[in-house]
C-alpha cells in the first residue's frame, strides 16, 4: 500500500484561491442559470401597420373556428382531452407574446407613415393583456439605425409607460457591437423617461452567418449574449433570411433543413444557463387555401412545432391565426407526454428507490423542469403531478430545479 502523500501546502492553495477567484465571479454572472419566468410558448408577428387591442381577441376567433372546422384532424393529432384544453385557451388567453412588426413584415414606408403607425402600436400595447409585447425594430445598419431609433422613440412616447412585459427585437444581427448599441439606446430612453436601470429589455434575431460563425472563427452570437448587460431576454432565429444567405433554394428553406438545425445548436450552446431564450423561427406555410391545403399545413405545423420542443426549442414564431391551434395543441400534447414519463422517475429519485433508470442530481433537476415547464402552459395541473408522483409538489419542484436536493 502506498504512503499517504503530504497534503498540499497552503501557499499553492491561495495560488489556486487567486488565479480562480476571477473566474468564479465570472461564471456566477454570466451563466446565472434560467430564472424562474415561464416562457411564453410563442411570439405572434403581426404588421404594425395592422395593429389594434383586438389583435388576440381575432385571432383566437379565427383559431377556434378552425378547430371546430377540423375537429377530425387535430383530435387525431394530439387526443380529445388536449384538444379540450386548447379549445379553452384559444377563448381565454390564444396570445402569450405579441410583437408589432416594423422591418420585413411592415416593409418599406414614408416617414410619416411610419410615424403614424409607431404611435398607434404604442397606443395597441398599452391596452394589450399578453404577458409579453413589444415591436420589431428595422435592424441597427447605417441605413437603417436612425428611423430604427425613431420608432421605438414614438411607440414609447405613445404609451404613457413602458407597457407591462415590454421587450424590443432588434433584427440582423451581425456583429457583436450591435448589441453594445441596444444598450446603450436602452440607457438612453431610460434616462429620457425617467425609467429605473435595467427596465428596457431586447431580443437579438439571428438572421445571418456572421452571427454564427464570425471571420476570427467563434460565435458572434455568444460575444453579443454578453455584451447585452443583461438585457437580452432571447435569441430568435430567423428561418428565411437565414437559410437564404446560406444559399439554400426556397423551396428547401425551412425550420428543419440542416443549416436551421446547426445554427439553432449553436444559438443553444451559447445561451445555456444564461437565463436567455432561444426562440425557433416561423413557417410560410399557413392553413389557407383548398381543405386539403389546410389540412395538409395543419399536419406540417404540428409536426415542426413537436420536433422542435423534441429538440429544446420551447418558444417559435406564429404568423397566421391557424397556427395557434397547432402550436397549443403540439404544446399541450407534448407536455403531457413528458409528464407521464417524469412523474415515476421523479418520485422514484425522491424515494431514492433503485430501478431500470437511476438519475442524478442533474437529470432530476431537468425532470422537474420539464414539469414546471407543463404546468406553466397550462398542459396540465398539480393535482395531476401529484397524482404521478405524490412528493412532487411545487415546493420540491422548485428547489429540485434549483439543485437544492437533500
Amino acid at each position: 500500500m502506498a504512503e499517504p502523500g503530504r497534503p498540499i501546502a497552503s501557499p499553492l492553495r491561495a495560488r489556486i484561491d487567486e488565479l480562480l477567484a476571477g473566474v468564479d465571479a465570472d461564471l456566477q454572472t454570466g451563466y446565472p442559470g434560467d430564472g424562474d419566468a415561464t416562457q411564453p410558448v410563442h411570439t405572434v408577428y403581426v404588421s404594425a401597420a395592422d395593429a389594434t387591442p383586438q389583435i388576440p381577441q381575432e385571432w383566437g376567433a379565427a383559431a377556434a373556428d378552425l378547430l371546430d372546422t377540423h375537429r377530425d384532424l387535430v383530435t387525431e393529432l394530439s387526443g380529445a382531452d388536449a384538444v379540450d384544453i386548447v379549445a379553452r385557451r384559444l377563448e381565454s388567453a390564444p396570445i402569450q407574446d405579441l410583437r408589432l412588426d416594423f422591418e420585413d413584415g411592415y416593409g418599406r414606408r414614408s416617414d410619416d407613415t411610419e410615424d403614424r403607425d409607431a404611435r398607434r402600436a404604442g397606443h395597441t400595447l398599452a391596452a394589450l393583456g399578453t404577458d409579453v409585447c413589444g415591436i420589431r425594430i428595422k435592424g441597427l445598419t447605417s441605413a437603417e439605425r436612425n428611423r430604427a431609433v425613431r420608432t421605438l422613440e414614438l411607440v414609447l412616447d405613445a404609451a404613457g409607460a413602458v407597457p407591462s412585459g415590454f421587450v424590443f427585437t432588434v433584427p440582423k444581427l451581425r456583429a457583436a457591437e450591435q448589441a453594445t448599441a441596444a444598450v446603450w439606446l436602452c440607457e438612453a430612453l431610460e434616462h429620457a423617461h425617467g425609467l429605473p436601470d435595467g427596465t428596457l429589455r431586447f431580443e437579438l434575431q439571428i438572421e445571418s452567418p456572421q452571427a454564427i460563425l464570425g471571420a476570427d472563427g467563434t460565435a458572434t452570437v455568444a460575444k453579443a449574449l454578453h455584451r447585452s448587460a443583461g438585457r437580452c431576454l432571447g435569441l430568435h432565429y430567423g428561418t428565411y433570411d437565414y437559410s437564404a444567405a446560406c444559399g439554400i433554394a426556397p423551396q428547401q428553406q425551412a425550420l428543419d433543413h440542416p443549416v436551421a438545425d446547426h445554427a439553432k445548436a449553436v444559438m443553444m450552446a451559447a445561451a445555456a444557463q444564461t437565463g436567455v431564450r432561444v426562440v425557433d423561427g416561423s413557417t410560410q406555410v399557413t392553413p389557407a387555401g383548398t381543405g386539403e391545403e389546410v389540412r395538409s399545413a395543419i399536419r406540417r405545423h404540428h409536426h415542426l412545432v413537436t420536433r422542435s420542443l423534441e429538440r429544446g426549442y420551447y418558444q417559435g414564431w406564429d404568423m397566421h391565426p391557424g397556427h395557434l391551434v397547432t402550436r397549443w395543441l403540439a404544446t399541450v400534447t407534448f407536455f403531457r407526454a413528458a409528464l407521464a414519463a417524469a412523474a415515476p422517475r421523479l418520485q422514484a429519485y425522491l424515494d431514492r428507490r433503485g430501478g431500470a433508470i437511476v438519475d442524478e442530481p442533474a437529470t432530476a433537476e431537468a425532470l422537474a423542469t420539464v414539469v414546471l415547464r407543463g404546468l406553466g402552459v397550462g398542459a396540465f395541473a398539480i393535482g395531476d403531478v401529484l397524482a404521478l408522483a405524490p412528493g412532487a409538489d411545487l415546493a420540491v419542484l422548485r428547489n429540485l430545479k434549483e439543485r437544492k436536493h437533500s
